[in-house]
């Protein structure tokens, strides 16, 4: 029994650790498979971007939690997961290593209300938000929790990697 509580424990921590921006395996709960984005009703981009800033109003100052979904705290991916499946109708993948393979690749100047921006954070750590309007983009920060910042801001720009758009 003494030689498992160390295994549960470093197991236990793993998957803690491969939350947000991890590239390693993240446990995913039944609800939440990673079969593609449903389909939903077609909304209008201005309605979109309407329905982003009000996702913005109620989570704004949220702070970061690794793994968490509600406003005592949530990460990136769990923002665009809460986000696309409350205020759109979408069912996404949970982790940001999925989330970065649904959808279509698109160029930066492609960009529209909605659209996933991706971010290479760290040697395997990746960070997720939704594109909003004129170079912004709404996401949780591990600093300043859930906010929007500009693709051009000095931290941001360097560390850009992809965008992809979940057909709606």
């Amino acid at each position: 029994m003494k030689k498992i509580v160390p295994f549960i424990t470093i197991l236990f921590l793993a998957f803690a650790a491969s939350g947000c921006g991890l590239s390693r395996i993240k446990p995913v709960p039944e609800d939440i498979s990673r079969e593609p984005a449903k389909k939903a009703a077609i909304v209008e981009p201005k309605t979109l971007t309407e329905q982003l800033y009000a996702q913005y109003q109620e989570w704004k100052g949220t702070q970061y939690r690794l793994g968490g979904l509600s406003k005592k705290g949530i990460d990136c991916s769990g923002l665009v997961y809460v986000t696309y499946r409350e205020k759109l109708g979408i069912k996404l993948p949970r982790s940001t290593k999925y989330q970065s393979q649904i959808g279509k690749e698109i160029n930066r100047s492609e960009l529209r209300s909605g659209d996933l921006v991706f971010f290479k954070t760290g040697p395997k750590v990746k960070h997720v938000g939704m594109y909003l309007e004129n170079g912004t983009f709404l996401h949780a920060s591990t600093k300043k929790g859930v906010t929007i910042s500009k693709l051009s801001g000095y931290y941001w720009q360097k560390k850009y990697w992809q965008a992809r758009r979940v057909e709606m």
